[in-house]
């Protein structure tokens, strides 16, 4: 099978190729997911888990890609609730070969149901950027209806997942960004815009939580900004700032069927809508995941018409 390939951590996005690998078989409770569309993102080749498997041994060549929407094409020993035909999307191990290929052999557990009127380009879009706004939201930053969330890169892939769910559980969403983004960012449902590059962040006042996607100086001024009881939840590594009266949350995203039927539900009813920046054919894969371009959105590799 065809499969977008690194070999050199030195050498990151640049030492990208298309490669033939074996086709996968499947482990005990695994699928084979025939790959239709594959979401990516930059980072992948900054995560340990791209280079070693968990036993810190060297698994190289990896197969990039986590987020995958694509068809049944077999079963593994002992698979129960998925069958063969079935059209599904969902999350792959951060330790085992990736979705940028024609097949890949997944946990069963980390994929749901595709509803047929999503399109796989969409779906593919959605495990990584919807399930992280879901988690930091709703698990780590328990958010209320009538509080204030501060969701910062706003006009990204993860930061419109951020502001649409939050506004509709009834929060008060200051978006952030480059002042290119603020149209964007409105469009997505903020009620306020942050200039980053411009803009006093100070100026926001009191929040109840603060979604950061950005670490540094911004995470620091952030957690200035949270109310007593409120919540600092980033992604980005364990936060170097907290809360006075508050609390500091970093985490990894995690694959849950139910969450990512809550999502795409949310898609098909219009109540959320995806962020896609470039989206390219397999063959021309390499070009589209070029590090020096600036991504406006999730990048989609279809790897099937």
């Amino acid at each position: 099978m065809k499969a977008i390939v690194v070999t050199d951590p030195a050498a990151g996005l640049a030492g990208m190729t298309l490669a033939d690998r074996p086709e996968p078989s499947p482990a005990i409770n695994d699928v084979v997911v025939e790959v239709h569309a594959a979401g990516f993102v930059p980072t992948e080749v900054d995560w340990p888990s791209t280079w070693a498997d968990r036993a810190g041994r060297d698994k190289t060549p990896s197969i990039l890609g986590h987020e995958v929407a694509g068809v049944v094409s077999a079963l593994g020993y002992g698979t129960t609730g998925l069958s063969v035909g079935q059209r599904v999307f969902g999350l792959a191990d951060w330790h085992r070969d990736g979705t940028l290929a024609e097949y890949v052999a997944m946990e069963a557990r980390n994929l749901a149901p595709l509803p047929g009127d999503v399109d796989f380009t969409v779906a593919a879009s959605l495990p990584i950027s919807g399930l992280t706004a879901w988690q930091g939201l709703f698990q780590h930053g328990r958010l209320r209806s009538g509080q204030t969330v501060l969701a910062h890169g706003a006009g990204g892939a993860v930061g419109s997942m951020v502001t649409q769910l939050a506004r509709e559980a009834g929060a008060y969403v200051i978006g952030t960004g480059r002042a290119a983004d603020r149209q964007k960012v409105l469009d997505f449902g903020a009620n306020e815009f942050v200039d980053l590059e411009h803009d006093a962040l100070e100026e926001v006042g009191g929040v109840d939580l603060v979604f950061d996607v950005i670490g540094g100086d911004i995470q620091r001024r952030s957690a200035a900004l949270i109310r007593p009881s409120g919540t600092l939840v980033t992604i980005v590594a364990p936060p170097e700032a907290r809360p006075v009266d508050g609390l500091a949350i970093d985490f990894v995203v995690e694959a849950d069927r139910g969450q990512l039927t809550e999502i795409v539900q949310r898609v098909r009813d219009g109540r959320l809508r995806t962020n896609i920046g470039d989206v390219a054919d397999l063959d021309d894969a390499v070009a589209a995941l070029d590090p020096t371009r600036r991504r406006t959105g999730k990048t989609v590799i279809r790897v099937r018409p």
